[in-house]
C-alpha cells in the first residue's frame, strides 16, 4: 500500500478545486507581480554547524581519469626495472595476491618496464614522465600521492568506491555530500556540476554510471547536474517555440503554488526537490549561455589551454568551464575522462589519452593560480586503481599492456590547503606493494572533507538505521603529511 498513491486516487475533482480555489487569487497575483515576488529564492544554506572549522578550500574540482592511468608510465619512476625486462614477476613480490581473470590464465607474468623517459622538474626535483610535459611545469603546486590503494579490482565497483566511499551501489557521491553539507554559493547555477567529455576514438573506454555523481540516499536535489558537450548544455532548459519567459514564469509560479500546497499536506521531501529544480532550470536559461560563452576570455588564457578549448565537448573545454563555474559559485565540479583502460597497446593508447587531457590539467592549475583561486580551490586528479608491472599479453621492447592493480596507484592534489611540491608514500621496486605511508581511498576522501572544513567522523546522514558517512564505518584518517 502506498499512501501517496491512495491519496491521489481517492481525491475527487470537487476536493481538488475546493482545496486550491482560495489560492487561485494568489497564483494570479504572483503572475502579475513577476519574477521578484514569485521566485525570489535564497542560497541553499550549509547544514547547521557546518563547516566544523575554518576551511582551507571552498570548492572542489575533481579530475577523474576513468579506466585507471598507469602509475608506472606517468609518476612512479622505477629506473631499476630495466634489469628485470621480460623476467617473471617474483612470487615474493606478488605474494599470492589475487589478480584478475584477464591475466590469471597467462603462463607467465613478464615484467614490463616503462618505455618512457623520466626527468626531474621544478624546485622539488620531482621525477615526471616525458608524457607529462605541461604538468611538469606546475609540479611544484602538486602533492603527488604514490601510495593510494583500494580493495576493488574491477572498474564498476572501483569507480563506485572512489566516488562514493563504498563498492556498494546506492551511496551518495562526494559531490553530493559536499553540496548537501556546505550548500550553494550560487543562486543561478547548480552546486554540483558534472562533465563527461569526449575522448580519443581508439580508447578502450569503460561505461560511466550515474551513481558516480548521484545523491544516493540523500535528497535528489543534491545529485550532480551533467552538462552536455554537444547541443544544448542542459536538455529541455530552453523554452519551447512560442513560449516566452513571462509565460514560463507564470506557469512555474502556478505550479509552485500547487506543489507547495501538496507538500504542506503530504510532506514528501521530493516535492520540495521538484520545486527547486524547476526554479533552478528557469534561472539556468540565462546563466548557462553566459557560462559557456568563451568570447570574453583573453587570447592569452585560451592559448594556455590550447586549440581544443574551442572544440565543443572536449576535455579542454570542460576544464575552462570548470574554472568559470567555480568563479560563479558552483561548489563541486567533476570531470570524468574516459579511455585509460590499457590492457594492450599501452604506449600508443596512453599517448592519446595524455594528448587529450594533460595540457588542460596543467592550464587549469595555472589559470586558477593567476586568478588567486588556487589557494582556496582544491583540485584532485586520479583514477580508480593502478596498473600492473607485468604485461598483459605479449611483451616486446616497444609494446605491452597492463592489467588492473588495486594494491598501489598514484593520484595528485593541488591548491586549497595542500602542500605543493611534495611526494607522499612509497612503493617497492616493482610498483606492486606499498612500503611507506599507505593511503586508502577513504583516507583521501577524509582529507578532501577536512580541507573543506568538515570532520568526516561527524558528517553523517541517517539511512537504513545507520549513521552513513562518506568514509564508511571503518576508521580512516586525514593525510596530514600533505597539508600545508
Amino acid at each position: 500500500m502506498n499512501p501517496l498513491l491512495d491519496f491521489h486516487r481517492l481525491q475527487t475533482r470537487r476536493q481538488f478545486f475546493g482545496d486550491t480555489g482560495l489560492r487561485a487569487g494568489s497564483i494570479a497575483l504572483a503572475s502579475m507581480l513577476g519574477h521578484e515576488m514569485a521566485s525570489a529564492s535564497q542560497l541553499q544554506a550549509p547544514l547547521p554547524g557546518l563547516p566544523h572549522f575554518a576551511p582551507k578550500a571552498k570548492r572542489l574540482i575533481y579530475l577523474h581519469m576513468n579506466g585507471a592511468p598507469s602509475q608506472l608510465d606517468l609518476w612512479d619512476h622505477k629506473p631499476n626495472l630495466s634489469q628485470h625486462f621480460d623476467k617473471d614477476l617474483p612470487e615474493s613480490i606478488r605474494n599470492g595476491q589475487r589478480i584478475t581473470t584477464m591475466t590469471s590464465g597467462q603462463a607467465r607474468l613478464p615484467v614490463a618496464p616503462s618505455m618512457f623517459k623520466f626527468t626531474q622538474h621544478g624546485k622539488s626535483g620531482r621525477w615526471v614522465s616525458e608524457l607529462l610535459p605541461h604538468t611538469a611545469k606546475v609540479v611544484d603546486e602538486l602533492a603527488v600521492i604514490k601510495s593510494v590503494h583500494t580493495t576493488a579490482i574491477n572498474h564498476d565497483p572501483a569507480c563506485t568506491y572512489v566516488m562514493t566511499g563504498s563498492e556498494v551501489p546506492g551511496k551518495a557521491s562526494i559531490g553530493s555530500w559536499l553540496s548537501y553539507g556546505l550548500g550553494s554559493a550560487s543562486n543561478d547555477l547548480p552546486a554540483f556540476v558534472v562533465f563527461t567529455p569526449s575522448f580519443p576514438a581508439a580508447s578502450q573506454a569503460q561505461a560511466l554510471f550515474t551513481r558516480m555523481w548521484s545523491s544516493g540516499f540523500l535528497p535528489t536535489k543534491f545529485t550532480g547536474v551533467a552538462l552536455r558537450g554537444q547541443g544544448d548544455p542542459v536538455l529541455y532548459v530552453k523554452n519551447p517555440p512560442g513560449v516566452d519567459p513571462s509565460s514560463r514564469r507564470a506557469m512555474l509560479d502556478a505550479l509552485g503554488e500547487l506543489n507547495h500546497l501538496n507538500h504542506s499536506r503530504i510532506g514528501d521531501p521530493e516535492i520540495q526537490t521538484r520545486i527547486a529544480q524547476y526554479e533552478m532550470a528557469f534561472r539556468m536559461q540565462t546563466s548557462v549561455p553566459e557560462l559557456t560563452d568563451l568570447t570574453k576570455e583573453s587570447k592569452t588564457t585560451l592559448d594556455m589551454y590550447g586549440d581544443d578549448v574551442h572544440r565543443q565537448g572536449s576535455f579542454t573545454q570542460s576544464a575552462i568551464l570548470a574554472r568559470r563555474l567555480i568563479e560563479r559559485g558552483t561548489r563541486v565540479v567533476q570531470i570524468l575522462h574516459r579511455g585509460w583502460d590499457q590492457h594492450n597497446n599501452l604506449p600508443k593508447l596512453i599517448k592519446g589519452q595524455v594528448d587529450d587531457s594533460e595540457r588542460a590539467c596543467a592550464a587549469l592549475i595555472m589559470d586558477l593560480k593567476q586568478r588567486g583561486l588556487l589557494e582556496d580551490t582544491l583540485v584532485v586528479w586520479g583514477g580508480e586503481f593502478g596498473r600492473t608491472v607485468y604485461s598483459q599479453g605479449n611483451l616486446t621492447k616497444d609494446n605491452y599492456g597492463r592489467d588492473h592493480h588495486p594494491r598501489c596507484f598514484t593520484m595528485w592534489m593541488a591548491g586549497g590547503g595542500v602542500k605543493g611540491g611534495i611526494e607522499f608514500g612509497e612503493t617497492d621496486d616493482f610498483s606492486y606493494n606499498i612500503t611507506k605511508d599507505p593511503v586508502h581511498i577513504n583516507d583521501l576522501n577524509a582529507t578532501i572533507l577536512h580541507l573543506m572544513g568538515i570532520d568526516h567522523r561527524k558528517f553523517t546522514f541517517k539511512f537504513q538505521g545507520l549513521d552513513q558517512r562518506l568514509t564508511g564505518v571503518e576508521d580512516h584518517h586525514v593525510i596530514k603529511g600533505i597539508l600545508a
